[in-house]
């Protein structure tokens, strides 16, 4: 499914509020559980490509390699 920055952002504020109801244009959304909405909201992180950090805190998730001769 292709999500959108506005629902990502939705859907955090929604968490942010306790709420487990997302309202998107037209549609109302109701969510079972918190723990569904947080899983949900890093499938879109993921497929947004949006750091791990934006969802949890725990940094971007991503690891630099660096090089060198050893001169």
């Amino acid at each position: 499914m292709a999500y959108t920055q506005q629902q990502y952002q939705e859907l955090q504020a929604a968490i942010a509020e306790g709420a487990l109801s997302v309202r998107h244009g037209d549609r109302t959304i109701t969510y079972r559980s918190l723990d569904e909405m947080q899983r949900i909201l890093r499938t879109m992180a993921a497929e947004l490509g949006i750091g791990a950090g934006a969802v949890n805190g725990c940094g971007s998730g991503r690891r630099f390699a660096s090089f060198s001769k050893g001169y």
